[in-house]
């Protein structure tokens, strides 16, 4: 199997088992602690050479758990549409940050992992502020931005911990095909 399709499969894998969280997450009753932010960083960073589908396993992964809340729970997998819009808008600039990582090594996966984690929280918010929820203006975004911070706390731990498993997950798995593929050759 070509190194591509393996590092599509793996990515993929990875990225819908902490994806399916999101669910999980909704009964734990953690709010945001789901590691979006961490999944469109792992995603871009691993198929940069797969650019759209790097942007679109996240996003996809996101879309399938609207449909879900939508369809089978009580909580609204689809609400406003500039909050939803930018909450999607997030996911894909969290995943441009992961296509200039170069290698995905520990303070490389740190740094980007808290890059991405604030790009997302920035971009996200200022969604939730061009729905009015909070009123139009500069105290209206102030208060969308504070009104965040305590959100704020779980996605960031959540992105943290995220990034850690998938990327070395991904490590993990890496290394133990490249121990078969040495195996099947001797």
């Amino acid at each position: 199997m070509k190194r591509t399709n393996i590092d599509i499969i793996i990515a993929s894998f990875l990225v819908l088992i902490v994806v399916s969280g999101r669910v999980l997450n909704a009964k734990l009753g953690m709010p945001n602690f789901m590691p979006i932010a961490a999944v469109s960083l792992f995603s871009a960073a691993i198929l940069k050479d797969k650019r759209a589908l790097a942007l679109l396993i996240p996003i996809l992964g996101q879309f399938l758990a609207d449909v879900y809340f939508q369809f089978f729970t009580n909580t609204p997998g689809f609400y406003d549409l500039a909050g939803q819009s930018f909450n999607y808008v997030a996911i894909i600039c969290a995943g441009l940050l992961g296509l200039t990582m170069k290698q995905p090594k520990a303070l490389n996966v740190l740094g980007y992992t808290v890059g991405a984690s604030l790009i997302f929280f920035a971009v996200s918010n200022f969604g939730y502020y061009a729905g009015g929820w909070n009123g139009y203006g500069i105290s209206g975004l102030t208060k969308t931005y504070i009104d965040a911070v305590p959100f704020y706390k779980n996605s960031f731990a959540s992105d943290m911990v995220g990034s850690v498993l998938l990327f070395g997950g991904y490590m993990i798995a890496q290394q133990a095909l490249a121990k078969k593929s040495l195996q099947a050759k001797a």
